[in-house]
This record gives structure tokens, sequence and C-alpha cells, in this order.
């Protein structure tokens, strides 16, 4: 650990410490210490070292818990969290889900989308997510929620459109929505673009949108190879989208290749995106993921509990690509929690290496710090922002989260990242930072009045209530 020039008298910097420390880009510290002046780190190492370092800073020390970064949601949906528990019933048939949910949506206003998305950000601080990168058809409520709870964020505005005959239509619009968005930015959330998925863009709104991202510098997250209809649908021009394109006269004539391979023909794979799911890839997609420099968000809970399958996790860290974990919408999932979305991803590649028989190829074991860097700085690589976040490290910014390993359900700890992502959940969490920032405490909300948000959800869903 280096020594840091110490910061002036009115702005000393703070120095927390814990039992452990989990830098993520090096080996677990005992007894450790962070120390962050303003938004940044300053100082990252034993608790003696970081003390003698800055004698004088205030001091904080949390005792048996983890201080790492905070955790990287990579897809969400936050203004779905009123849909929390609506669409159960629907859940063996994903073209009804979307109906109902689509339906219900018609009953929202504005600003039932800001209050939404703002207790799906209050969830995300609650569980020491630090950083959303939130897919929304109301990017402009959904930036503002964020913003006002305090998360950072990549907030990026869907955009739809199958008929190809209103591609520029279509474009010009989502143009306008970016330009409101943008008028939100801060040094924490920034605004994206996402043409929400193959079905439902059309190729040629897919190249604009794509050269738009280009020419804009935007951040571009789709839906990606999520669903065996899907499959059907891109390799075979059958199923029930394409079904649906035909019922509203729009033709259709399937590219016969992966879903990958298809959108890196419609330029999407040339602004680098972050594609969320990915689950029927093979390895020529998988190779063509990586050397595009291509993210992945890997939601394996809503994944399961849609019924869409499993992405295959292990071939992701084996292939070098950059993988960070999704909680999709609780609408799908139920929860925004990183740490169980951990624990999750790593059983399911357990589940695969019992069932893999002799003649395939050996799956490559995915271990609790694997998890954990997915979790983290594989989150922060997959959209971009790992020369800000996702790791304790001198000079990034103070996006930290404090986890404590007190609990009977943790007892004992024999090593803290087993710990973390074995016996622990995002109700563990005490502490939150976002940019130095504390934005959770102790069980509360230290940013927004989160009892106001509950009641005006509760009111939003008993509107929703009788939707079809």
């Amino acid at each position: 650990m280096r020594r840091k020039r110490k910061a002036c008298a009115d702005q000393m910097p703070k120095v927390y410490s814990a039992r452990w420390v989990l830098p993520i880009i090096s080996p677990a510290i005992d007894d450790g210490a962070v120390a962050i002046d303003d938004s940044a780190i300053v100082a990252v190492g034993t608790r003696a070292d970081v003390r003698a370092a800055f004698p004088d800073a205030a001091r904080e020390d949390f005792g048996h818990a983890v201080i790492l970064p905070g955790f990287v949601n990579t897809h969400s949906h936050l203004e779905l969290t009123v849909m929390r528990g609506f669409l159960e019933r629907e859940e063996h048939d994903f073209f009804a889900w979307l109906k109902r949910l689509t339906l219900a949506r018609l009953k929202m206003t504005d600003e039932d989308f800001f209050v939404s998305a703002a207790c799906g950000a209050i969830e995300a601080a609650r569980a020491g997510i630090t950083c959303v990168g939130d897919s929304s058809s109301f990017a402009l409520q959904s930036m503002r929620a964020i913003n006002e709870i305090g998360l950072r964020s990549i907030v990026y505005q869907e955009s739809f459109g199958p008929d190809p005959r209103f591609a520029s239509e279509n474009t010009a619009r989502l143009r306008a929505q970016i330009d409101d968005v943008r008028s939100l930015e801060t040094n924490l959330a920034r605004a994206g673009v996402s043409p929400h998925a193959p079905y439902t863009v059309s190729a040629p709104q897919l190249q604009m949108i794509s050269q738009l991202a280009i020419d804009e510098k935007l951040p571009l997250m789709m839906h990606a190879a999520e669903s065996k209809a899907e499959q059907e649908f891109i390799l075979h021009g059958r199923g029930p989208f394409a079904e649906g394109l035909k019922a509203r006269g729009i033709g259709w004539s399937a590219p016969g290749v992966s879903t990958v391979k298809y959108l890196s023909d419609q330029g999407v794979l040339a602004t680098h995106p972050l594609l969320a799911h990915c689950i029927n890839v093979d390895d020529e997609d998988l190779e063509l993921i990586k050397n595009t420099h291509t993210g992945v968000a890997h939601c394996p809970k809503s994944n399961a509990k849609l019924r869409h399958g499993h992405a295959p996790f292990a071939k992701f860290l084996a292939h070098g690509i950059n993988v960070g974990l999704g909680s999709d919408s609780v609408a799908s999932n139920n929860l925004c929690d990183m740490i169980e979305e951990a624990r999750f991803a790593t059983l399911m590649t357990r589940v695969d290496r019992a069932g893999n028989d002799a003649s395939s190829e050996p799956l490559r074991d995915v271990s609790a710090g694997a998890a954990l860097f997915a979790a983290t700085l594989g989150g922060a690589r997959a959209m971009g922002l790992d020369d800000r976040i996702g790791a304790l490290r001198e000079g990034l910014q103070a996006d930290i989260a404090v986890v404590s390993l007190n609990g009977s359900h943790q007892q004992p700890v024999n090593d803290p990242q087993e710990t973390l992502i074995f016996s622990s959940s995002g109700r563990d969490v005490v502490l939150t930072l976002v940019a130095g920032r504390e934005i959770y405490r102790d069980g509360r909300l230290t940013t927004a009045d989160e009892s106001d948000f509950c009641n005006r959800i509760k009111d939003i869903s008993a509107k929703i209530s009788g939707a079809a």
C-alpha cells in the first residue's frame, strides 16, 4: 500500500475497516481497511497500514464483516418493480406473460413508472448494489428515480419496431427520447440505447440504432439468444414470433444463422454492446462475442423462472468473455440480489457438470471467487465501467458494500468468499456507498423516504390488478 497525500483539513479521508477486505483484483486482506477521500478510494491494505497512512482520518470498524466493491447489476428493469408476483400464473407461457405485462403497463402513468423504478432502486441499494444497467421503455422516469436514490447507472432507452417500413421513424423517436434522458445525466448516471430484441426490432432499425450508438458514443444493450422461440424465429422463420408478425402483415425472412451472428451482420456487435441472457449460443457465437468485446449480462434466476433454460456461464468464463450478473426484472425473478444471483449461477454450473457425460468436453468448475468477480468487476467490465468501479483500488470510485458475517446462518466463517456466496444474501448488507456517499446504512435508506415509496407502489399495484 502506497501512502497517499493527506487531504486538506476540511475534507479529511475516512477509514472503513473490517475483519476482511475483498479487493477482487487481489487476495483477501485479513484485518483490512479502505480509506476514501470524497468520491474516490485513496488506500487499500491492512488496518494498521491504512491507519498509519491516515492517522487523523475518521474511522469506523465493522468488525466481523467484509468490505468489497459494490455489486453491479448488469441487467434490470426497475420500472417493472410493481409487477413483482403479478405474472406468476403466466410463467408457463412467455407470450401470455408478455401480453399481460403490456396490458398492465397501459394502466400506468409516468409518475407510476417513476415510483416503481424508485422502489426497485431502493431494493438495489439495500442489497449492496451500487450500479445498475437498467433497460427501460420509460427511461426518463427510470433515470429520475435512480438519481433520486443515488445509484450509479446506465439507463438504456428501449426501442421497438418489427416493421422495417417504420425503421427511420422509430429511430428518430429514439433519438428524441435519448435527448430527453441525457438532460438528466450526471457523473453517476449515463444514457444508453436498447433495441429491444431480434423479434421486436427490424433489421434496418437495428442497423440505424447501431449507427446512432456509434455516432453519439452511446452504450448499447440488447436482449439476445433468450429463448427457443427466438432461436426458431431467427433460424427457421417459424414459431409464435413469426406467426405474430404474419398476423400483423409484417414480412419476415429468416436469416438462417444464430442470433449472435445475425446481430453481428446488422452492425450491433460493432458497438461493443451488452447482450442480456445469451442462453442459446455455441462456441462460434462465444468467440464472436469475445472478439468484438461484447459484454454478457447473465440472468440465471430469471432464465430459469421463465423456463427459458440456462446460459453457459462456465463457458463464458472459459472463453474469456466479460460477463456480469443481472437480476432482470423482479416480475421474472422476484428479487434484486446479486449475492443470491451469484450463488444460483454457481450452483447451476455444478448441475451441468454432474450431468456431463463421458464423451462431452469437461466443464470448468466455477468457484465462489469467480462468481463474486462476475458480480463486481466482471459486471463493470461488461458495462464498460471498469476504469471507474468494480474493484477496491486506489484511484477508483468509492462504490463499496459492507456485508456482515455475524449471522448464525453464516457461522463458522472458514473463507469469507465462500461464506459470502453460499451462506449470505443482500439482507446481510449493512452499508452501501456510491462515490463515497452513504445511501444505505443499518436497515435505513439515507437518500429518500422509503416508506412513502412503499405506500405509493401499493396503490399502483391495486390499480393494475385488474389487467387482463
